[in-house]
C-alpha cells in the first residue's frame, strides 16, 4: 500500500463529520494543529505535508501557522490548502499560487445560515426589537410609539456582491417582502445580476438609494474600508447597515459616527475588528440601534455539516481520484500543481480530467 497522504488539520473543525469521513480513509494520515501549537513545532508538524486543512479565521488561528510564504519555508511538499469555510483570510493566495499550491474552500456551504441571519437583522433593526426588549428589561417602556418600527416589504434592499450568498438575500427579500434589489458587483455583468433578481448599480448609486445595504463581498484590497465614512455619508438619512460577510469592510469608527448623528438609523453587525469577542468597552457593543453577533452567520448546524462533509470531500476527490475541485479559488495554479501532483504520485491528474 502506498504511503498514506500528510494531512495537517487546523482545530476548531466546523464538525466532527470532517474528522470522521477522513479517519476512515486509510491513504490520508492526519497530524492536528490548533491554537495550542507553538511556532517551534511547525516545521516538524507540517514536514513531507501533501495538504492542509486550515481555520479560515485569523483571530481563530495563531499567525505562525496561516498558510503564507513563510509555512511554504517549512511545508515545501505542500500542494493543497483547504479552508473550513467560504473565506481564506488565513491563506496568502499570491503565495500559493506562485508556489504550485491550490486554494480550495467551501463557498456555498453557510449560504442559507447566512443569508437567513442577514434578513434576520434587517428585520429585526427596522422592527426596532433590540430597542424595545431593552427598554422592557428596563422597566422604562411606558410609550410604545417610542420605539415604532418600520416594516421591510417594498423598501429597496441594496446587496454589496451577488454571489450565492447575496443571491439568496435577493430571493428572500424580492418573494417574501417585494422588495427592489440592487446590486453592486463589478465582477457580474448586468444580464447576469438581472437573472438573479436584481438591478445593476454603481457602489454609490446604490449607497444613495437603499433603505437597507446588506454587505456580502469578500475581504480584498478592493473592499477593505469600503464602507467607510465617505459611504455612509452618501446613505439614505435612516438607512440600516449589515454586515455579514467579512471584518474591516466596514470601518467601525465611522459607523458609530454615522449612528450618533442619525445618519444610520441601525447596524447589524456580525463582523469585527477583533473577533469572536470585541473589547467589552467597544462602543457598538452599547449602542441601542446595533445588533451584534460573533460572526455567527454561517455557524448553524446545517452549514458547518456542510462544509465539514464538502472539505473532506473536495480532499478526497483530489488526492484519491484525481478530481479537480469544484470550490478551486485559484486556478491559475492548477497546471503547477498538476506537474508536482504527478511528479509527487507518478498521476497525472490532467489527463484524468482530458478522458472525462
Amino acid at each position: 500500500m502506498p504511503e498514506p497522504i500528510a494531512l495537517v488539520y487546523a482545530e476548531p473543525t466546523p464538525r466532527p463529520v470532517f474528522l470522521e469521513i477522513m479517519r476512515a480513509r486509510p491513504e490520508f494520515a492526519l497530524r492536528r494543529c490548533g491554537p495550542d501549537t507553538p511556532p517551534e513545532e511547525v516545521p516538524t508538524l507540517f514536514a513531507g505535508a501533501r495538504a492542509y486543512q486550515t481555520g479560515s479565521l485569523r483571530d481563530e488561528l495563531p499567525r505562525h501557522l496561516w498558510a503564507d510564504a513563510a509555512l511554504l519555508r517549512v511545508a515545501p511538499d505542500l500542494l493543497a490548502v483547504s479552508s473550513h469555510g467560504a473565506g481564506y483570510d488565513t491563506v496568502d493566495v499570491a503565495a500559493m499560487t506562485e508556489a504550485g499550491v491550490i486554494v480550495m474552500n467551501q463557498k456555498g456551504g453557510n449560504a442559507e445560515g447566512v443569508a437567513e441571519h442577514a434578513v434576520g437583522m434587517m428585520l429585526a433593526l427596522l422592527k426596532r426589537i433590540p430597542e424595545a426588549q431593552a427598554a422592557m428589561r428596563t422597566s422604562t417602556m411606558q410609550v410604545r410609539e417610542t420605539v415604532m418600527g418600520r416594516e421591510l416589504a417594498d423598501r429597496t434592499v441594496g446587496i454589496i456582491g451577488l454571489g450565492l450568498i447575496g443571491t439568496r438575500i435577493a430571493e428572500i427579500c424580492r418573494l417574501a417582502f417585494r422588495c427592489r434589489i440592487l446590486a453592486a458587483d463589478p465582477y457580474l455583468d448586468a444580464a447576469t445580476i438581472a437573472a438573479r433578481g436584481a438591478e445593476k448599480v454603481a457602489l454609490a448609486t446604490l449607497l444613495a438609494e437603499a433603505d437597507v445595504v446588506s454587505i456580502n463581498c469578500p475581504l480584498t484590497d478592493e473592499t477593505r474600508g469600503m464602507i467607510g465614512a465617505a459611504a455612509l455619508a452618501l446613505m439614505r438619512p435612516g438607512a440600516i447597515v449589515i454586515n455579514t460577510a467579512r471584518q474591516f469592510i466596514h470601518d467601525e469608527r465611522a459607523v458609530l459616527a454615522a449612528l450618533q448623528s442619525g445618519q444610520l438609523a441601525g447596524a447589524g453587525l456580525d463582523c469585527w475588528d477583533r473577533e469572536p469577542q470585541p473589547p467589552l468597552d467597544n462602543p457598538l457593543l452599547h449602542h441601542p440601534a446595533v445588533l451584534a453577533s460573533p460572526h455567527t452567520a454561517g455557524v448553524t448546524e446545517e452549514s458547518r455539516r456542510r462544509i465539514a462533509t464538502w472539505g473532506a470531500e473536495q480532499l478526497i476527490g483530489l488526492f484519491v481520484n484525481g478530481e479537480r475541485p469544484p470550490r478551486l479559488v485559484n486556478p491559475a495554479a492548477w497546471p503547477a500543481f498538476a506537474q508536482r501532483f504527478a511528479a509527487m504520485f507518478g498521476r497525472d491528474v490532467e489527463a484524468r480530467l482530458a478522458a472525462e
